[in-house]
Order: structure tokens, then C-alpha cells, then sequence
């Protein structure tokens, strides 16, 4: 999991070095996100004369070059993650959404269940339960800048790739809210809520099924297990806590339902 985080970095701050030489090099630019084989197929039509643009297109075709070496090694990488996932049977790799490596970080950032005794104590420990900034009459919540921010961010990638197809119930949760007077961020942080309660009860699906040890020390599933759905279809408690959960809470879990 490390080596594909280490991966993903390297591959972020290669495309941003590439970005920048593609400004230089086309007058209209270019869109951040070129794979390594379209940059290469855009520089091929880029042809400066003079010396300075010369060499900045080699540059070019050299972060180009190495954005393809990168993608190989992160399929592989992604592939072996695969794999290992698999092999825990946890049902986090069926959730639309949460890829091999999402996955893995949940399960080795959670490890034991027993620590979240309700989906409430995980949404504040994933940083997904609103805050209450009440006053008075006015009723409000904001955002909690807490929790565990590597998970939060899984959970964000999920949202955004539920948003991306029109045909999720997470789109529709999400279209829901926006007419009902949300705004964009608001709607979004509702469906990354309502999304941690989906988590939560697919680890506990896995955990209360479950016999073997998964990477993260914890209890997995059985290959058929289930969650209540990989949509945010369910009802879901947006009560927030006061702190999130600490790692060495061992409070009983409750049954899965």
C-alpha cells in the first residue's frame, strides 16, 4: 500500500511538472490531466526552432516518458493490491467507488471494529459528522476539520465517483439535497456522510461474518459477504460526536443488522 501511495505522489508531481513545460510550449496550453501517451502524441505536433523551446520539449518528452513508466508500475502495483484484498474477503472492494487501495486503507487504518461501537463514532472518526454551530433559532452545522484525514479523503474519492454517474443512488441522494437548498459543498458533505455509514456497516458485515485476519489486523469476511448496499440508499445517524473514537476503545459491537 505504501509503494502504490509513493506511486500515485510521484505520478501527481510529474503531471504538474509536465503542466507547466506544456504552457511554455503551446500558446492555447494544454489540460492538466494528459495521460503519459497523450502528451507524448501532443508533443509530437510541437516543433519550436528556436533553442530554449528545443530543450523544453525534450524535458517534456522525458516527464511524458516517465508518466508512462509510472502508470505500468501503478497497474501492477493496483493488480497485486487486487489481490491481497481479495484474499481478505472484505466487502469494501464491491462498494462503487473504493478501489484496491482504498480498500487496503480502511482496512489497515481501522483494524480492530470493536473500536467504533456505533456508525456515529466512525462517521467522527472518518471527519464526516457535522459539527452543531447552532444559535439561537438559527439551527447549523459545519464542517469538522477532524477525524482521520487519509480515510476522509477515501471517502471523498467515493462521493466524487458516485457523483460522475447519473444512475447511483449516490448522485440521486446528492441531486436531493441540492433541491432541497443545499449548496454543491453541503450536498457533498451529506452524501460523504451518508457514505461512511455504508463503509461502517460493510466492515461490520465483514467483521461479524467473518474468521480470518485481514491486513489490518482485524477480522475479515467470508467471500460472499455483503453489505446494506454500496449506495447511500440506507438511513443514516448524522448525530456528530464530540471527539472521534480513540484507537483503544473495545467497546462491544452490536449486532449487525
Amino acid at each position: 500500500m505504501t509503494r502504490r501511495r509513493s506511486l500515485g505522489e510521484e505520478h501527481t508531481r510529474k503531471v504538474n511538472q509536465l503542466h507547466a513545460l506544456l504552457l511554455e510550449l503551446i500558446p492555447a496550453g494544454a489540460k492538466k490531466y494528459l495521460s503519459g501517451r497523450q502528451a507524448r502524441l501532443l508533443l509530437e505536433q510541437v516543433n519550436p526552432t528556436d533553442p530554449a523551446g528545443q530543450a523544453l520539449k525534450r524535458v517534456a518528452v522525458e516527464y511524458a516518458a516517465d508518466l508512462e513508466h509510472i502508470y505500468a508500475r501503478t497497474k501492477d502495483a493496483d493488480k497485486e493490491l487486487k489481490a491481497l484484498v481479495a484474499q481478505t474477503g472484505t466487502g469494501l472492494i464491491d462498494l462503487h467507488g473504493i478501489g484496491p487501495s482504498g480498500a487496503a486503507r480502511l482496512l489497515v487504518a481501522v483494524g480492530q471494529m470493536t473500536r467504533f461501537p456505533t456508525k456515529a463514532h466512525f462517521a467522527s472518526w472518518t471527519g464526516t459528522a457535522p459539527i452543531d454551530a447552532s444559535s439561537g433559532d438559527h439551527v447549523r452545522h459545519r464542517l469538522s476539520r477532524g477525524g482521520n484525514r487519509e480515510i476522509n479523503r477515501v471517502l471523498h474519492t467515493m462521493a466524487i465517483v458516485q457523483l460522475r454517474t447519473r444512475t447511483t443512488l449516490g448522485r440521486s441522494y446528492y441531486d436531493r439535497k441540492r433541491a432541497d437548498g443545499k449548496t454543491a459543498m453541503e450536498a457533498l458533505r451529506c452524501l460523504k456522510r451518508r457514505l461512511s455509514d455504508v463503509v461502517y456497516r460493510t466492515m461490520l458485515t465483514d467483521y461479524t461474518k467473518g474468521a480470518g485476519a485481514g491486513p489490518g489486523g482485524h477480522q475479515g469476511a467470508s467471500t460472499g459477504s455483503s453489505a446494506a448496499g454500496s449506495q447511500p440508499h440506507t438511513d443514516t445517524s448524522k448525530k456528530s460526536l464530540p471527539e472521534p473514537a480513540g484507537t483503544d476503545a473495545t467497546t462491544p459491537l452490536p449486532k449487525a443488522s
